[in-house]
């Protein structure tokens, strides 16, 4: 999959299993390779956690096929979300009716309704996944949609709404999707099993999923940034937007924190499950960082 040059040095980047409430996430795939996987994590994390969910795919697609989709996820919980209407699915002509043209406020007004009867409820949060294939089945103006989306802070304030705006990328200029993508607070790995380990400024960043799949890519990154760096040079290794990180990964990561020479003067910012692991392996509890 190609990447756009906004997604790789977006400081909010992080898969989907690690999307928190009121978080507003750009998310890039390819037509070819559709990411139905992040569309049913997003959903299925929804459906765990009481939240209001509502799928808006992509025009092209019936509802029935989208139904099927997500039948796929494992599990009784999108069926029993689509039985009580805790899932439901629906288009964007749907949401702005009777308005026949799209505007950023009747579309703040319709999502701000849904929050409402979300909260009344008695769901957790609400939850929304746009296609945004919709921008051209109803001709909107796409400069009107990145100021659409600069703009759309005050729907996720207080953390009950999150939203994931999903761009097919053959359908937009290469500008638009970097624009889109840095009018984003937070922007998706493309699929769930990717891993981007970028490095700068003595930070080691590991977002993803550092499994079999991805060992080389993680191998690489530890080898650039720890491997040869001199004792007592300070560094830090970051896995809290890490989703698995297989037992592999985990040992490369200690070895270059032990060395020779041990690196000391290095620190892990983990989760307390990482970091059970790494010190089953070898690691320095000092050098384990679960602060958050």
């Amino acid at each position: 999959m190609g990447v756009i040059a906004g997604e790789e040095r977006h400081p909010g980047t992080l898969p989907v299993q690690h999307m928190g409430a009121g978080d507003h996430a750009f998310l890039c795939y390819d037509g070819e390779a559709p990411g139905w996987d992040v569309l049913t994590a997003f959903v299925w994390a929804g459906l765990a956690r009481g939240e209001k969910v509502i799928v808006f795919g992509p025009p092209r697609l019936s509802e029935a096929e989208l139904r099927t989709r997500l039948h796929d996820a494992p599990g009784p919980l999108v069926a029993a979300g689509f039985a009580s209407a805790q899932l439901e699915m629906s288009s964007m002509r749907e949401l702005i009716r009777p308005a026949p043209r799209f505007t950023a406020d009747r579309q703040w007004q319709r999502i701000t309704e849904e929050i409402g009867a979300a909260r009344a409820e008695g769901y957790s949060g609400l939850r929304t996944y746009i296609d945004m294939g919709w921008v051209a089945d109803l001709g909107a103006d796409l400069d009107l949609m990145v100021d659409r989306e600069r703009r759309a802070g005050h729907l996720f304030a207080d953390g009950f709404y999150s939203e994931i705006c999903a761009y097919e990328r053959d359908r937009f200029p290469a500008p638009v999707l970097e624009a889109m993508c840095r009018a984003h607070p937070r922007n998706l790995l493309p699929a769930l099993g990717r891993l981007r380990c970028p490095y700068g400024e003595g930070v080691l960043r590991v977002i993803g999923d550092a499994d079999t799949a991805t060992y080389d890519c993680f191998r690489r990154a530890v080898d650039g940034a720890l491997r040869g760096l001199p004792p007592g040079r300070p560094a830090m290794v970051d896995l809290r937007r890490t989703g698995y990180l297989g037992p592999e990964c985990a040992a490369e990561l200690v070895g270059a924190l032990t060395g020779p020479p041990p690196l000391r003067s290095v620190r892990v910012r983990c989760s307390p499950g990482h970091a059970l692991l790494l010190r089953r392996l070898g690691a320095d509890p000092a050098v384990l960082d679960t602060t958050g």
